[in-house]
């Protein structure tokens, strides 16, 4: 059996406190299978890189790590990832910041991402390489002379070709993809967006999966990534889930709460949220005392400018929201800047009436599979979806909205709340359905099939792109 080397920015080790994403799951159990070796950046600082590589093995898992520069760290990361391909890939160009040392830094990285994996990688491995940091990674290997079967998987939105070009060598980065056998997205839309781009910018050609620029042909596909549903569900009923349910419905003092929770991030829409609950308020007082919106949001990117601003205006907006609705026995909204364990997650989801999971744009949103996993089929609650998340296209018996409109929000709020049981449980069993046969080892396994049954003969070394 050939093994599966998974190389990502960061690494995440195996943890018995249950506490890992559902695609480190994922992926740890194809590495156990596979005898392979997840590569990827420590998430530690060093004064000088060496490329010296820490080994370690975690319940079966082995993992290969390096140390970053402050530099690094500062252009690779916080830099082009962050500053300028995070907010372009999300259709935020107002946002984006073109920097040279940034894609200076993005490549030097990635140079020494490659220099770490070469050694490491044998003949007959499989390589996964994953998202947006890691997008000239297989070009780079190739240059090193790997020929071996080889996947890139994006985690976020592709942008269309009227934005993707506003990004200084872009033909370059997207020629990179080209190194790859086969390149996965979440929808079809994203995937068309990639299409469209290599139709038009590159003269390529797509014939059904198969995309050719030149004599290079890869499959480019959607590939939905989804959750363990069946342990999220599990999750859900477990001791420390019970707990913080009975935690909650104690302060609720039988109020119908509201949940959200997101990293704290300009793509989630949590401005636009707390906008549109406040219009709920405002168009609805006979709920007041009577519904309480709970919003989880951990701190991400504390480095990032935009990111301290985002925090900034919602401690107003919360505080304001509060401000005005509040009684001496009632304050309509909880903000929550830290984050839970997975199983007081499931709890907390299960607790809600509604799960508001309203991004402005997002490549999945696993959160929104997450609240239907969680729900007691006996008493689901409503899940209301942004239009623009990529779970819309599977999960569309959610009342889908536009989060930009805080009247549809508002809207949809009292729609659920008045929702009877046997439409809840109609929508919910329809989601969950989709949630159990979609889950994320269908998605481990639909991706790296089409990885297997690739014919080693094409996985051939290529020139390095010309820029364009």
């Amino acid at each position: 059996m050939s093994r599966l080397i998974v190389i990502s920015n960061r690494v995440s080790r195996p943890s018995k406190a249950g506490n890992q994403g559902g695609l480190a799951v994922a992926l740890a159990e194809a590495l156990r299978e596979s005898r392979g070796t997840w590569i990827g950046w420590s998430g530690e600082v060093t004064d000088h890189f060496t490329g010296h590589i820490g080994f370690a093995e975690d319940d079966g898992v082995k993992t290969a790590t390096i140390d970053l520069e402050e530099q690094d760290i500062d252009e690779y990361y916080n830099g082009y990832a962050n500053k300028t391909l995070w907010p372009l890939f999300h259709f935020r160009i107002d946002l984006a910041e073109y920097a040279r040392d940034f894609e200076g830094g993005y490549n030097r990285v990635n140079q020494r991402f490659a220099d770490t994996a070469a050694p490491l990688i044998e003949p007959e491995d499989i390589i996964w390489v994953h998202d947006y940091h890691m997008i000239p990674l297989g070009q780079m290997l190739r240059d090193r002379g790997h020929r071996n079967r080889m996947g890139f998987f994006l985690h976020i939105p592709w942008p269309p070709t009227r934005l993707l070009v506003s990004l200084p060598h872009h033909s370059k980065l997207v020629s990179s993809l080209f190194a790859y056998d086969v390149v996965g997205f979440h929808t079809e839309e994203w995937l068309e967006s990639f299409r469209h781009y290599v139709e038009k910018e590159m003269g390529g050609r797509v014939e059904g999966d198969f995309v050719t620029v030149g004599d290079r042909t890869i499959q480019a596909v959607a590939c939905p990534i989804g959750i363990n549903a069946k342990e999220f569900a599990e999750a859900a009923v477990s001791k420390a889930a019970r707990d913080m349910g009975d935690r909650l419905r104690a302060s609720l003092q039988d109020r119908a709460m509201i949940v959200g929770v997101d990293r704290l991030d300009y793509s989630k829409g949590l401005e636009e949220r707390f906008n549109g609950y406040a219009r709920f308020l405002k168009d609805h007082p006979e709920h007041h005392r009577k519904v309480l919106l709970t919003q989880v949001a951990p701190p991400s990117r504390g480095d990032v400018e935009s990111y301290q601003q985002i925090r900034a205006t919602l401690d107003s907006l919360a505080g304001r929201l509060n401000g005005e609705y509040s009684d001496v026995d009632w304050t309509p909204i909880r903000y929550v800047n830290q984050g839970y364990p997975r199983d007081k997650l499931a709890g907390i989801y299960r607790a809600a009436k509604i799960g508001l999971v309203t991004p402005l744009r997002d490549g999945m949103n696993l959160v929104a599979k997450e609240y239907v996993a969680a729900q007691d089929p006996e008493d689901p609650g409503v899940l209301i979806l942004s239009r623009f998340a990529g779970a819309a296209l599977q999960l569309k018996d959610a009342l889908l909205i536009n989060p930009y409109s805080p009247e549809e929000m508002s809207d949809a709020i009292n729609r659920a709340l008045a929702m009877p049981l046997d439409e809840r449980k109609r929508r919910w069993r329809a989601m969950m359905d989709s949630v159990e046969q979609q889950d994320i080892s269908w998605w481990r396994q639909s991706f790296t099939e089409r990885l297997m049954a690739v014919d080693r003969d094409t996985a051939r070394v290529e020139p390095e792109p010309t820029e364009g």
